[in-house]
């Protein structure tokens, strides 16, 4: 008789039925600075949902899904970001466009990061210039403690309420 010692990780890779389970699903967090965002969250005692909501939006003449990372109880709508991609620059711009009210908040893990090697352009620069506020590894704790955005919320169920009738 053989026995092989797994580690835990690779263990729970694998699901009862034998199907592979992405890597990055083990924790529930599709990132390493989702699931920090998450235990900074829970250690605050700040009950957020992630990923609960799905906000419909157009892409010029595409019907699209966002789902975002976090929804704080105040309304404010966490994004947490290793790579800021020209995708997803795009995508929070027509977003902010359908829904000024929104209030969507970047969490990176390094705004200092260029937006590609040939610009000079930083993920906070990019921030600034389109309004959007933004921080390093947590959220800041200011933002956990802002009252409720009655106008962000409202917002949430119009978006909410299009996924629905779509």
């Amino acid at each position: 008789m053989i026995f092989l010692l797994i580690p835990p990780k690779i263990r729970m890779a694998i699901s009862k039925k034998g199907k592979k389970i992405k890597p990055e699903w083990l924790h529930g967090y599709r990132s390493g600075l989702e699931e920090r965002v998450a235990l900074q969250l829970k250690e605050a005692g700040v009950h957020a949902d992630y990923e609960t909501t799905t906000i419909s939006y157009i892409k010029p003449s595409k019907p699209s899904r966002y789902t975002p990372d976090f929804i704080l109880p105040n309304g404010i709508v966490i994004e947490t970001k290793g790579r800021f991609m020209v995708a997803d620059r795009q995508k929070h711009l027509i977003i902010k466009k359908q829904y000024p009210a929104l209030d969507i908040r970047f969490v990176f893990s390094n705004s200092k990061s260029r937006i590609s090697k040939a610009s000079k352009t930083t993920y906070a620069m990019w921030c600034e210039k389109h309004g959007f506020k933004y921080a390093d590894k947590t959220i800041p704790t200011d933002w956990l403690q802002e009252e409720a955005n009655g106008h962000s919320h409202a917002a949430l169920v119009i978006a909410e309420h299009r996924k629905k009738t779509k």
